[in-house]
């Protein structure tokens, strides 16, 4: 995911072009590792980290790990733009998404959406439907024409993934991009233990 977003950055060939300042949310952050490898690989190998500004946010269901994730920020990188929040995505009204609508540039997720799939229990504020039902309107609140939600998944195949996030082509979210993994074959079907697929907002 890191690599794939430092090329698109490197080449130029975000759909919002080269901003001045990129924010970032990731989705389900835990300790705020992934932020935190983003931010130092940045640092290594993006060509216009001198001219892009990037702030990092990190929003978990858990307080306990966003206390830990501020903790290493404080330690590790006092420097960096990094905010971390306790937000529950899976609810109405939600002070997270009204203050931040139409935020974020690029938003992350690494296995929230397959965590957020294996409860079933219907959401009674949400007409009764379950959590992975309601999580790409939900999400997309915080993105502005052409951000780029990036989802890694290892529970659902690359069109069951595509038919969640896009709710079968009814919302504003298609795909724009994919990473690449080596494959497999079996029984004539070709897949992989793992997808990544970048959707846009239009």
């Amino acid at each position: 995911m890191i690599q794939f977003l430092i090329d698109k950055i490197n080449e130029e060939e975000l759909p919002f072009g080269k901003p001045e300042n990129i924010k970032i949310v990731d989705l389900g952050t835990g300790n705020g590792h992934l932020l935190f490898q983003l931010h130092e690989d940045i640092l290594e190998e993006c060509a216009y980290q001198d001219e892009i500004k990037f702030d990092f946010k990190g929003i978990d269901y858990s307080p306990d790990s966003v206390e830990f994730a501020i903790k290493i920020a404080e330690q590790k990188y006092p420097q960096a733009a990094f905010q971390f929040e306790q937000v529950d995505l899976l609810t109405k009204e939600n002070k997270f998404l009204l203050t931040n609508s139409s935020q974020f540039d690029i938003l992350l997720d690494k296995g929230t959406l397959d965590a957020i799939a294996l409860n079933q229990n219907v959401i009674p504020e949400f007409d009764n439907k379950i959590g992975m039902d309601i999580y790409a309107s939900q999400v997309s609140q915080l993105m502005h024409e052409n951000s780029i939600l990036l989802i890694t998944s290892c529970n659902f195949t690359e069109s069951e993934l595509i038919k969640i996030i896009t709710q079968d082509k009814s919302n504003c979210l298609t795909v724009w991009s994919k990473i690449e993994y080596p494959s497999f074959q079996f029984g004539g079907v070709k897949g992989s233990t793992i997808c990544s697929i970048a959707f846009i907002k239009n």
